[in-house]
């Protein structure tokens, strides 16, 4: 299976496991990488001291390229993507912020660059610094997916853009593969449906539970964490987005944030209360968010933890390998084309 993506990325098939945060650790980048995709490793929730041993530990378990993504509005993201470039990382996936010097210092070793986007003005921004290519998320996407549906945005993203496309949200089978490619896509990007494998460090009552929920049973907010966001429909979620004095909730939850970061408490407080009224009510949700969706992730809760979760999920039916999953793709992707050319 060949692609502008697998040429880019010199992977076997156009397949690549979103960088989730606290989910996309080195067991699952590696196994995804050894599958044939492209895995992406989270930095997120990763202190800038830990980044270069997560860096290291996926190629103790791959001899495979591999990615790794730095959202720009997390702190100490530019410390990280520095450890990034230092390791010379063959993908560079960035998100939330314009990512020219990262860009560039990408390519002066030989990386690829790709930034992470749910619209035209970000697309074509990122085209015009440089960018490789464009993760496209569309609405259906766990976390943050645009207010458009992945039918209408991949297409229309494609068409304005020369650099490849990689469609992400509602991609989880070798159905889905081959729609994308129809609508202009080199490959597709897979979140939840990676999530729920066996190397993944997610919790197995969420694992379940992406097995049982529908695909009504998500709900999207930018009352979740700050941006537009979705995740399992919930007791907790629900309370999130109800929360009325989250300034104040903040001031406590950025504490456990801090500690996570390896940032000090006082120095990300002064920062947020710092960064205009948007913006920090922004960062205010999204430390509100954090504590909670640790528990969803680590304790498996869902009546006191908020998890990440597609609308896919109601398609998923089972909790295979990576590499069973990459065997069913590449298998049914051939079936759905083969069928398709004796229909039209």
């Amino acid at each position: 299976m060949k692609t502008k993506i697998t040429d880019l990325f010199n992977i076997k098939y156009p397949v690549v496991c979103s960088g989730m945060t606290g989910i996309s650790r080195p067991e699952l980048v590696a196994a995804v990488s050894n599958a044939g995709g492209l895995g992406i490793l989270a930095t997120a929730d990763l202190r800038p001291d830990e980044t270069r041993p997560a860096v290291n530990k996926v190629r103790e378990l791959t001899d495979k390229p591999f990615g790794a993504n730095v959202p720009f509005i997390i702190p100490g993201a530019e410390e990280k993507a520095d450890i990034l470039i230092e390791e010379k990382v063959d993908v560079v996936n960035y998100t939330l912020g314009t990512g020219g010097d990262l860009i560039k210092a990408v390519h002066e070793y030989g990386g690829k660059a790709v930034a992470t986007v749910t619209n035209h003005k970000h697309a074509l921004s990122a085209q015009r610094r440089g960018a490789d290519a464009l993760i496209v998320t569309g609405h259906e996407a766990a976390a943050h997916g645009g207010d458009v549906t992945s039918l209408v945005l991949i297409p229309s993203i494609s068409d304005a853009v020369d650099i490849p496309v990689i469609a992400a949200g509602g991609f989880a089978d070798g159905r889905g593969l081959v729609v994308a490619l129809s609508l202009g896509a080199e490959g597709i990007a897979m979140g939840t449906r990676f999530m729920n494998t066996v190397e993944s460090p997610a919790h197995n009552n969420m694992k379940k539970l992406s097995v049982e929920k529908q695909i009504y049973d998500t709900i999207y907010s930018d009352r979740i964490d700050g941006l537009p966001c979705r995740a399992i429909h919930s007791k907790a979620t629900e309370r999130l987005i109800k929360e009325k004095f989250y300034l104040i909730s903040a001031l406590y939850n950025s504490r456990e944030a801090a500690r996570a970061f390896g940032f000090p408490w006082l120095k990300l407080a002064v920062g947020i209360l710092l960064s205009g009224y948007k913006k920090s009510k922004q960062l205010a949700k999204m430390a509100n968010a954090f504590r909670v969706m640790r528990i969803g992730m680590e304790e498996g809760d869902d009546k006191k933890g908020v998890f990440l979760m597609g609308q896919v999920t109601g398609i998923l039916k089972d909790t295979p390998t990576v590499a069973e999953v990459m065997e069913k793709i590449v298998l049914e992707a051939g079936k759905v084309k083969n069928e398709l050319s004796l229909k039209i």
